[in-house]
């Protein structure tokens, strides 16, 4: 898995790429995500590289939600189909806006 960072204004870019984001691999993307977060209020996840997420890899965006705060947020970018509907099957598309690209999702992120 390799996960990147990137400031935009007040929004921090998560990027990931792997070919699963399941229980081996979310202990390590929590923790580096965790210490790219502290001190942000919103954070763009850019899933566009990762085909598949088990249920440990929602928990975990449920938990670094919540580090963001009442007023902060992660927007989710260029999920795959089976990412977004897993998203939707779980109504979590309800916590987490989803967009097709991190420039669309940054800009909400901005003016929300």
């Amino acid at each position: 898995m390799r996960v990147e960072f990137q400031n935009r204004g007040a929004v921090v870019v998560i990027t990931v790429t792997a070919l699963r984001v399941d229980s081996a691999v979310i202990a390590q993307f929590v923790q580096t995500a965790g210490t790219a977060l502290d001190g942000a209020r919103r954070a763009v996840l850019d899933l566009s590289g990762v085909p598949f997420l088990d249920s440990t890899a929602l928990g975990a965006l449920v938990g670094l939600r919540k580090r963001l705060g009442a007023e902060g947020g992660i927007a989710i970018a260029g999920a795959q189909p089976a990412v977004r509907n897993l998203f939707r099957l779980t109504r979590l598309d309800t916590v987490f806006p989803l967009f097709a690209t991190v420039a669309d999702a940054v800009a909400a992120s901005e003016t929300a």
